[in-house]
């Protein structure tokens, strides 16, 4: 199938790459002269296991541009997957989206055949109706003729995990389309087939695992499918709040809250995914979602408490930290504290929401001189975050010399493999806070350390 793919952030670019390998003509379209001609170099703008390898096997397929005229025309579906940034009262900020629905309405060619618009973006329950009315109002504007039966619009909300977005695109745990319109869901399964049959052929370095099986469709309205892609995040962003609210109480009763998370996971109703206590959830998705579903409740008179609640004890996560560090070293003015991870979590460069800047910024406001590195975000962050790249380290033994304390905040593997007897001698206290509670207490402990988490 013919396929435009409007945006290449984390989700466009894995959407228009996966679909290509999958043997579809996609056409990707992103302003960004800069980032287009680095996907043309067949280098990845964004760090993502396998998005490099994955371009090359299917670059005949793929096609990069600024030009929506190359992309939309003649296409069957069209995907809109540009940025839905929060707004400060919690709305998602719909420009973008508006602007893309309005070029893509322009270009849809309107010579008898019928496209497929799909709303990609994590977006408000409605905004199909609204890109809908764009879509008509621009095409209408454009071709001097009302629409009658040229296009419709689907919703499908993306499930990606950053770091095994890949992964996630050709093995999904379900495919979810929204439409009213029984040609547009006809469209997006055979665009799926693949997929949900698990026909393809897995690439050598990605291979299918053995207990994936045909994938379920989710066909529903436009509604509903908006709707699944916010419950699913906040019902994980509680699940994740949840084991961290509790490991506060278990730190005050002496108990180990990794215990507790495994003996409450291992019940099959609740299951052991997303609890991991810790610094708490960061990224794109979960502090956008849960604000867009809270105001989109409020418009409809109606309060979302547990979801309200979720969102204040993750806030709250990030200040246990410092309060940790202030218990343990008394004073934090002229202190040196080591962070080391600023990725919101390992095998992505995103530092969007990430836990790491805020309790950087948080600590910095109490007079700590703070050290951070990350093995592959640094470039990200310095563009990003410019008033504090002085902060950062060129390598692990500079966030060591001479700290305080250090704070492990990501979970990349390259920390969890550190040699952490070498630095306990060069460091000022050898105090440790383990933010994502998966080290070794034990060992740490004998080597020197000493071990903190965020439930004590």
């Amino acid at each position: 199938m013919k396929v435009c793919v409007v945006g290449t952030g984390y989700v466009g670019l894995t959407t228009g790459v996966s679909l290509a390998f999958l043997g579809h003509d996609v056409t990707c379209v992103d302003l960004d002269e800069n980032k287009v001609q680095t996907l043309r170099a067949g280098r990845s703008p964004i760090y993502e296991p396998h998005m490099e390898s994955l371009l090359g096997e299917a670059a005949e397929r793929l096609t990069f541009t600024t030009d929506y005229s190359e992309g939309v025309p003649g296409a069957e579906v069209v995907f809109i997957a540009v940025q839905t940034p929060s707004l400060p009262d919690g709305n998602p900020d719909l420009r973008y989206l508006s602007s893309a629905a309005e070029t893509v309405g322009q270009h849809i060619s309107g010579e008898g055949e019928f496209t497929v618009v799909v709303n990609k973006s994590t977006v408000p329950i409605g905004s199909s109706n609204w890109v809908d009315s764009i879509l008509r109002e621009a095409f209408e504007r454009s071709h001097g003729r009302r629409a009658d039966g040229e296009f419709t619009v689907a919703s499908n909300p993306e499930f990606l995990r950053e770091g095994v977005a890949i992964f996630d695109s050709l093995y999904p745990d379900r495919i979810v389309v929204g439409s009213d319109n029984p040609r547009g869901l006809d469209v997006l399964h055979r665009l799926y087939r693949a997929v949900l049959n698990q026909t393809f052929t897995p690439p050598t370095f990605l291979p299918r695992p053995g207990e994936v099986g045909a994938v379920p469709m989710v066909s529903t309205d436009l509604a509903s499918a908006e709707l699944i892609k916010y419950a699913a995040n906040a019902f994980l962003a509680t699940k994740i709040s949840f084991i961290n609210e509790v490991g506060r109480l278990a730190g005050k009763v002496g108990a180990d809250i990794t215990q507790v998370a495994r003996g409450i996971g291992l019940d099959a109703r609740i299951g052991p995914r997303f609890l991991e206590p810790g610094v708490g959830w960061g990224g794109s998705c979960f502090g956008k979602d849960t604000a867009a579903l809270i105001t989109t409740a409020e418009e409809y008179h109606h309060d979302m408490p547990i979801v309200r609640a979720a969102r204040e004890v993750n806030a709250q996560q990030r200040s246990v930290v410092v309060d940790q560090l202030l218990s343990e070293l008394r004073i934090l003015k002229g202190r040196k504290i080591g962070l080391l991870g600023l990725a919101f979590k390992p095998d992505t460069d995103d530092l969007r929401d990430s836990p790491s800047v805020d309790i950087a910024r948080k600590l910095i406001s109490r007079g700590a001189r703070v050290t951070l590195h990350d093995p592959v975000a640094s470039d990200r962050f310095r563009a990003q975050h410019p008033d504090l790249a002085g902060q950062l380290a060129d390598s692990i033994d500079e966030v060591f010399d001479d700290a305080d304390a250090v704070v492990l905040v990501t979970k990349w593997d390259q920390y969890l493999d550190l040699d952490w007897g070498k630095f306990t001698g060069i460091m000022r206290k050898p105090v440790l806070l383990d933010g994502r509670h998966c080290l070794d207490a034990a060992r740490l402990e004998r080597l020197g350390y000493r071990y903190l988490t965020t439930a004590g």
